[in-house]
């Protein structure tokens, strides 16, 4: 079995290292975009180009599963990309739902990039849920350029970050929803951030998407044989430098250690 990974850049990997954890009898395929990092910041129809493109190069591939581990392209471009092709295209949803069901008469603060908090597809999923009325959101754009740069323990991180959590009375809240895959690197700085307030959980939507996953590999059923292989991607061409693989090493071992 060939699973297709696509992000905008190193944030899927982070949903990468949770699948291949849990996934044993695959190989996978990891599509960064490289060249048009960050998508937040580009307009709908931008990143909706930028993901037909991905999905084309993977599905050319041959992958079974298409995985877009990517919030803010799910939120602008999956239904099209489910009327296109006939695999099975698993998106990402920031973890709304179960932090609603946590919020425990406390708010809830959803993290996103800028696109991904105007879309229609978050907004329907909490009008859905009839939450409106605790869920507060807040853009972290800068969080994906600090993650492309590794710099998830830097000063100029921790300072940004700081400041706009200030924006909110933290004490009111129960749960922070980690809405981007790169926000993910930095849950240590998050939880740092937010050791005075009591009981408050940091939460994200990548075991859900994993579990998706093995459910659809498991209806799929046949030859599910595989090594646990990754080959990168560099928008469309396949990395192999010692350096660049050096780098995903790296964000592995870092995830590895977050635990």
């Amino acid at each position: 079995m060939l699973i297709g990974f696509f992000d905008s850049g190193i944030g899927g990997v982070t949903v990468l290292h949770e699948a291949a954890k849990t996934i044993k009898n695959a190989d996978f395929l990891y599509y960064g975009d490289t060249e048009n990092v960050p998508y937040g910041t580009k307009t709908k129809e931008q990143v909706k180009s930028y993901v037909r493109r991905a999905a084309d190069f993977l599905v050319g591939k041959g992958v079974d599963v298409l995985v877009i581990a990517c919030n803010t392209a799910t939120s602008v471009a999956i239904e099209d990309l489910r009327n296109t092709y006939r695999l099975p295209i698993i998106g990402m949803e920031p973890a709304v739902k179960p932090a609603v069901e946590n919020h425990k008469d406390k708010r809830v603060l959803v993290t996103a990039t800028q696109l991904a908090l105007r879309e229609e597809k978050l907004k329907k999923l909490i009008a859905r849920l009839d939450a409106a009325d605790i869920v507060n959101l807040l853009p972290l754009q800068e969080l994906v350029r600090f993650a492309e740069a590794e710099a998830f323990d830097s000063p100029e991180a921790a300072r940004y970050l700081e400041t706009e959590l200030s924006r909110f009375d933290l004490s009111m809240f129960k749960t922070v929803v980690l809405g981007c895959t790169h926000f993910i690197y930095f849950r240590p700085l998050f939880k740092k951030l937010l050791g005075a307030v009591p009981d408050i959980d940091i939460i994200d939507g990548n075991r859900g998407t994993v579990n998706m996953l093995v459910k659809t590999l498991d209806q799929l059923g046949g030859d599910h044989q595989g090594a646990g292989h990754v080959t990168y991607y560099h928008s469309g061409v396949e990395v192999t430098d010692p350096q660049t693989l050096a780098r995903y090493k790296r964000l592995l071992e870092r995830l590895d250690n977050m635990g």
